[in-house]
């Protein structure tokens, strides 16, 4: 869990920092530095994308994920939760922490180094990849938080139980969790991630919540097939 609580503590430092920064900062240049880090999460998300052995896995793996998502209404919750923050956090109700909590969550919790640097915590108590995404994530934060406020701070415990969740359940499943498995979940991930930095550009409004299940549809369908040998 080292590299999990390293990370949760690096975006709680840079999103405190980047909110001494709100207001301070001038709007064009908040508005071009976020639009500069969308094209980077793209860049990121593509590059995990790409690594996929099995294009047509990852074709189920988000139609099926997305219907589970749907059905779920993952999205809404997540929603639900920001605006509880917001109304117990914010004297102005501005909405700032809802998109600043669900917006963080999803990039930080979604992607190849969230899954692989957990596993490799949990499996071999590697925390390298962790403690690089932690340097990521907090440079990001300072960024992210000085756009959309204190919400982005709350997402520091989303990354905490989601990683940590991860690095706790691969103890269990190391017959499972083979490098072909975790490449297919990290690419997955990865065309997520892309969709978040599209959503930053604000050319669209992509569900991303609601397609998070479509990362564990590999790891199903690898025990699937471990099962009946086929």
């Amino acid at each position: 869990m080292f590299g999990t609580i390293v990370n949760a503590l690096a975006i709680a430092a840079g999103s405190i920092l980047g909110v001494s920064f709100k207001g301070g900062i001038p709007k064009k240049y908040n508005t071009t530095v976020m639009q500069s880090m969308a094209l980077a999460v793209i860049l990121i998300g593509l590059k995990s994308a790409f690594q996929t052995n099995n294009i047509l896995l990852l074709i189920f793996s988000l139609a099926i994920g997305s219907v589970l998502g749907e059905l779920l209404r993952i999205e809404d919750l997540l929603e639900k939760l920001g605006k509880w923050l917001e109304r117990k956090f914010s004297r102005q109700g501005s909405g700032g922490i809802s998109e600043g909590f669900v917006t963080a969550s999803l990039i930080y919790c979604v992607g190849s180094m969230a899954i692989i640097g957990s596993l490799e915590s949990g499996l071999t108590g590697n925390h390298q990849t962790l403690l690089a995404k932690s340097v990521i994530d907090g440079v990001s934060s300072v960024v992210f938080a000085s756009s959309l406020g204190i919400g982005v701070l709350f997402s520091s415990v989303s990354v905490f139980l989601y990683q940590g969740f991860i690095t706790i359940s691969s103890s269990f499943m190391k017959d499972l969790l083979t490098p072909s498995v975790t490449s297919e979940m990290s690419a997955v991930g990865g065309l997520l991630i892309a969709a978040i930095g599209i959503n930053m550009l604000e050319l669209t409004k992509i569900k991303v919540g609601n397609m998070l299940p479509s990362i564990i549809i590999p790891l199903v369908y690898y025990s699937i097939r471990m099962v009946f040998k086929f």
